[in-house]
């Protein structure tokens, strides 16, 4: 069976055979930026600018299996193209438009993973899609970007001007205090240490 690394490759690979300019995010973007977590699929963004939804929908499909039926509605209805790995591993495909998801691919770099160099989103994008979602899973894999990043430095101007626009957005701005707040507790727990 391959290994999620190898399937990240594999469609990193592609998207730039396409030309299309995208990052991984999500749990694989952890491992870079917070610890080591389970993690059973590959979550990228590529950007479709809403013009290119269905070609790059369309090819993603001609490469890679749908996870559900119409995959392609379901895509262009909630943005994102739910596929499967021949090996079994999930494909979450963002389909980015908006002017936070062209910061979160320009931002991005290539992180080594193991040997393995990987197009990854920002360790502040990172916090800002974390926050967003705010599942109780993304609030523990905050604290663990802010401790292994806390020496090195966020960009919390940058964090607070991409995320707060999105809160609004969600209709959720409070999630930003909450987010201080695990900034505060981790800070303080590193000074304890």
């Amino acid at each position: 069976m391959q290994s999620l690394v190898d399937v990240a490759l594999e469609v990193q690979t592609f998207c730039e055979s396409q030309g299309w300019r995208f990052a991984i995010i999500g749990g694989m973007a952890l491992q870079i930026w917070g610890e080591e977590r389970l993690t059973k699929d590959v979550d990228l963004t590529i950007l479709t600018e809403y013009v290119l939804d269905e070609q790059v929908i369309d090819r993603l499909l001609e490469r890679f299996v749908p996870r559900i039926e119409a995959a392609k509605e379901f895509a262009l209805v909630n943005r994102v193209l739910l596929l499967k790995h021949s090996s079994g591993i999930g494909i979450d495909i963002s389909l980015g438009a908006l002017d936070f998801e062209f910061g979160v691919v320009s931002r991005s770099k290539k992180s080594d993973f193991n040997g393995t160099m990987l197009q990854v989103c920002s360790a502040e994008d990172l916090v800002i899609l974390k926050t967003f979602a705010a599942r109780p899973q993304d609030w523990i894999d905050v604290e663990r970007v802010i401790a292994k990043n806390s020496l090195a430095g966020l960009d919390w101007d940058l964090i607070e001007k991409e995320l707060t626009p999105l809160l609004v957005l969600k209709e959720e701005p409070e999630l930003y205090a909450q987010l201080i707040k695990v900034k505060s507790h981790v800070e303080k727990t590193l000074k304890v240490m």
